[in-house]
């Protein structure tokens, strides 16, 4: 199918020995479709344990480099690593544009591999280059924030252009696009298990250089994997006009339309087709689901921060004088989320399936809220434990001892993350297939760009909460977040969010009962 014409609705965006995925709408021809499915799928399945682990290889410990090295105070640290992830969650909205506008998912991806790549090689050398001060801090936030713009291009095309393998409209891959969910997570996490297991360890006991040198490495491997598949993948189909084009036309004629009256009405319906309108609505019915999760992702964000810090004040031997790594504990979300997919996946799907008749078993907005009541629980045993470890650290007169181990086993922080972890299978995987499957189908990386943008949002709510409640708190130097976690209250911060949590749940399954789906096989 070459052509030196333009491209149009119908013709490929690549050349044609690359393969097309066929467009949903029966009143468009159908293009071929060779290749994908599961074939593909392990490809993409295999980019994104690599991508993970050199993403986690930064982010998983970044608050002890930004506590250590760079020597800032913990409310700071913390605030600064959600307002990173917060920017690196909200980037695959430009990720998505790019993709769905402009180059297609398979070229962006490409390119943001290698931007991904040189963000980590610049964050590698910014731990040993000859200067200190600002100069210094800056080029590291430099570095950080260029890996944050990669992996914003990189995240939402490749779990979109891995869902992309598997045709719709075919009922068995159908399911399998349902369980490629499932496995793409479980891949996912069973690299985050390994760089938090490894690389952890290697950063903090050590190099710094070498603790980053590993996940530039890793997404150098990432690319080439991606690009061994190329023979094997679908494509989908580019618009002449991209998605956020014609999402944006219906709402300028909208605003022109409240402003000058009913007069032009006629004039605006012949310049904006019935597809663009429905394509609008497709993504503003989404926004109540979008708004009651957020909360979900501010108590996400803990796992990373406040908890690794707590793990630093607890006994982490655990052969001989062997001392793990404090950001090692958030392998155990991982891990349980490694145990627990094949069981939702083979065993409980399918159980639940003949009772509903839902090829996912559970629907997808009833999966998510699964997940967020196990949430909320994970922030009640949260608040507990944390109020052992200060009683503990009473006890033994470690109050005013920060640096001395408390006689308490960091075992004690397992439980929480296991809940975390299982939290993601239901809530996590949910929101992926739900904001791919319910948008229109021509906008499925900026249906994945809005799952992730709840994460980003939730980062700076949270954020925000630190700073807001470590300025409130503050009394002769000592706040709920006080550099001395003896004295601080993190057991107060982590009921507020079992609290927010609760709230949250109400409205969101006021919202979910008001919620069509947009396909009728999705429906209870």
């Amino acid at each position: 199918m070459h052509s030196n014409s333009s491209p149009t609705p119908t013709q490929p965006l690549l050349d044609e020995e690359e393969n097309l995925i066929p467009s949903a709408d029966p009143n468009r021809p159908i293009a071929p479709t060779n290749g994908g499915g599961w074939t593909s799928a392990i490809f993409i399945i295999g980019v994104e344990i690599a991508e993970r682990f050199a993403y986690f290889g930064i982010s998983s410990n970044l608050i002890s480099y930004l506590t250590g090295p760079l020597g800032e105070s913990t409310a700071t640290a913390a605030a600064n690593v959600n307002a990173w992830s917060g920017v690196a969650s909200l980037l695959p909205l430009l990720g998505a544009f790019v993709a769905d506008s402009w180059l297609g998912r398979y070229r962006t991806i490409v390119f943001a591999s290698l931007l991904y790549i040189l963000g980590l090689g610049l964050l590698t050398i910014s731990y040993v280059i000859p200067s200190n001060g600002q100069l210094k801090v800056a080029y590291f936030f430099f570095s950080l924030y260029l890996v944050a713009l990669a992996q914003g291009g990189h995240k939402p095309c490749v779990q979109a252009f891995g869902a992309d393998q598997f045709d719709s409209r075919s009922p068995e891959e159908c399911k399998s696009k349902s369980s490629f969910f499932n496995w793409w997570y479980f891949g996912m996490c069973g690299g985050i298990v390994v760089t938090v297991s490894i690389v952890n360890y290697i950063q903090d006991n050590i190099n710094w250089t070498l603790g980053f040198a590993i996940p530039c490495v890793s997404m150098m491997f990432a690319l080439i994997i991606f690009l061994l598949g190329t023979r094997t993948y679908r494509h989908s189909v580019l618009e002449d006009k991209g998605p956020f084009v014609r999402i944006g036309q219906v709402i300028v004629a909208s605003m022109r339309r409240r402003q000058e009256g009913n007069t032009h009405v006629a004039e605006t319906a012949t310049k904006i087709s019935d597809e663009q309108v429905e394509e609008a609505k497709g993504v503003l019915r989404l926004l109540p689901i979008w708004v009651t999760c957020l909360i979900y992702a501010v108590v996400f964000a803990q796992s990373s921060t406040f908890a690794v810090k707590q793990g630093f004040t607890m006994d982490r031997l655990i052969v001989g004088n062997f001392e793990v790594p404090s950001a090692t504990l958030q392998s155990f979300s991982s891990i349980s989320v490694i145990a627990f997919i094949p069981i939702y996946d083979r065993i409980l799907v399918p159980i639940v399936r003949k009772f509903t008749g839902i090829h996912s078993g559970l629907t997808l907005l009833q999966r998510i809220g699964i997940g967020m009541v196990i949430s909320m629980i994970s922030m009640i045993v949260a608040a507990l434990v944390e109020i052992k470890r200060l009683d503990t650290a009473r006890e033994f007169g470690l109050i005013d001892k920060p640096n001395s181990t408390i006689p308490m086993s960091w075992w004690w922080l397992v439980p929480q993350y296991v809940l975390f972890g299982i939290s993601d299978v239901f809530t996590m995987i949910g929101l992926q297939e739900f904001f791919y499957d319910q948008v229109p189908d021509g906008l499925r990386s900026l249906g994945l760009a809005l799952y992730l943008s709840i994460f980003g949002v939730g980062n700076f709510i949270s954020s925000f909460l630190v700073s807001l409640i470590d300025r409130t708190t503050s009394h002769g130097g000592e706040s709920w977040f006080s550099n001395n976690l003896n004295r601080a209250h993190l057991d107060y911060f982590y009921w507020l969010l079992a609290g927010l949590s609760a709230a949250q749940l109400v409205t969101y399954i006021y919202c979910a009962n008001f919620y069509i789906y947009k396909k009728a096989t999705a429906l209870v």
